[in-house]
Order: C-alpha cells, then structure tokens, then sequence
C-alpha cells in the first residue's frame, strides 16, 4: 500500500517508466477521454518540412492513441475528426463530461530558425536543430494538479521507452517539470476552458527533417499512442494528485 501522496507520484512515475503495465479494464475507472485533434481544415497548423499539415499529423496519432486506449478497456472519443469544429472554445464544450481531455499537437520552430529548402519542386523550409516532444498545462484549469500528474506519468512513461523530448519549449515556457518536459501554458483556450484535467501533447517538430519522417511512420506513431495510453491508464487508474499546486510543481533549478 502507498503509504503517503508522495509515495504515489513516486510509484506512478515508476508506473509510467515500466517495461509493461498490464491493466484491467476496472482499474482505469468509469467515465471517457475526449482526444483533441489539435488545428482545423481551415486553419491547419504548422507545415512540415516535406508540405504536410500538423492538422493531418494530429490526426493520425489521435486515431492510434483512440486505439490504444480502447486496447486497454477505456473508452476514448475524437474532438474535431473532420477538421470542421468551429472554435477553440468548442473544444473543451465538446468535451464535457469527460474525465481527461487530451489536446494532440505537432510542434514547429520559430520564423527565424527555419532555413529554405526545396522538396519533391517546391520551395519549403526546415530546421534540423530541434526534435522530440513536450507536455503542456494551465494553471488556469480547474483541476491542475491532476494534468500536471498525468502530463508527468505521459512524459515519464515515453522516456523510458525511448522517446526523447525537447527542451526548446523551456526557452519561453516555464516548467512544471523539467526531467519531462512539461511546461505552464496558462493562456491555452484548450486547456483552461477545460472543466476537467486538460494537457495538451506536441508528438515532436515538424520542421526537423529526419524527424519528420518518424512522426509519418504508422508504426511509431502506434508505439507512441501505446505510451501515453499507459500512462493515462496509471493517472487515471491509481492517481492521486497532490493536495495543492505547490505541492503539484517540480520546476527545473
């Protein structure tokens, strides 16, 4: 038995870094997960290194993690699948009643860090400096001590199966938690409309070339989704968060 609550972040984080975390369906509770398709047919994102959207990145990965999640006996269900939701304000409204909503990104560089380059005759650009993912929470949502448990166990749970984040977020976002990358971003429509525990996940930079090419590759992209099912089963199965925000932030020195 976890004998105080700094024992069950501790056990959850080893939860989340397991080999294999093999779950009934009891144990990751009643209630479902609302996965956000990050961005819109209209408004598609960032464009990748090669000319594809994020919109079309996101919803690849939101698909797979749906399935990973139902893999585990927890049921899921896509925000904005079409690409046609109509505000940012409508996603949170679309996840009502929902006991986690999860907002699926892709990340990108600034302006000034992207170099020009052609691919397949068009005229693109790139930015091979950066790669990896990150987690993000608001401390405007009404329940941040439980995002920032399951953004942590997410985080946690990629790194110990290989998945490298990235700490270029950390140059104008503060951290919760700097081992996993999980940053504040307080003003997220996304996630401090949320009614309920909210993180938002960038899978990795569009604008690095080779990792452009992973974040394609239907296999990995399944592999990821398998993480963070996992570690959402964790969080949401056994997680208890701390009493209060202090409590919750483990910033970087």
């Amino acid at each position: 038995m976890w004998r105080d609550l700094a024992d069950v972040r501790r056990g959850l984080l080893a939860v989340g870094a397991a080999t294999v975390l093999a779950l009934p369906a009891a144990a990751s509770g009643e209630g479902w997960i609302a996965v956000d398709v990050g961005h819109t047919l209209v408004a598609p994102g960032a464009i990748s290194a090669r000319g594809r959207s994020e919109f079309e990145f996101n919803l690849d990965l939101a698909r797979a993690l749906v399935d990973a999640l139902s893999a585990r006996g927890m049921e899921a269900r896509l925000i904005n699948a079409d690409g046609r939701i109509e505000s940012l304000q409508a996603r949170p409204r679309a996840a009502e009643g929902a006991r986690l909503l999860v907002s699926i990104h892709h990340d990108s560089v600034n302006a000034f860090e992207l170099r020009p380059w052609q691919w397949a005759g068009r005229a693109l650009d790139y930015n091979d400096d950066f790669a990896g993912h990150s987690l993000f929470v608001s401390r405007d949502n009404p329940d941040t001590a439980m995002s920032i448990l399951c953004a942590r166990v997410i985080g946690a749970r990629l790194q110990r199966m290989g998945f490298e984040p990235t700490h270029k977020n950390g140059r104008r976002r503060e951290y919760v938690d700097f081992e996993h990358a999980v940053h504040y971003f307080d003003g997220l429509a996304v996630l401090r409309h949320a009614r309920m525990p909210a993180v938002l996940f960038e899978a990795g930079v569009l604008k690095n070339r080779d990792e452009e090419l992973l974040l394609r590759d239907p296999q990995r992209q399944a592999r990821m989704a398998d993480g963070i099912a996992t570690a959402l089963a964790a969080c949401l199965g056994h997680g208890v968060p701390a009493d209060d925000e202090a409590t919750a932030d483990r910033r970087s020195p």
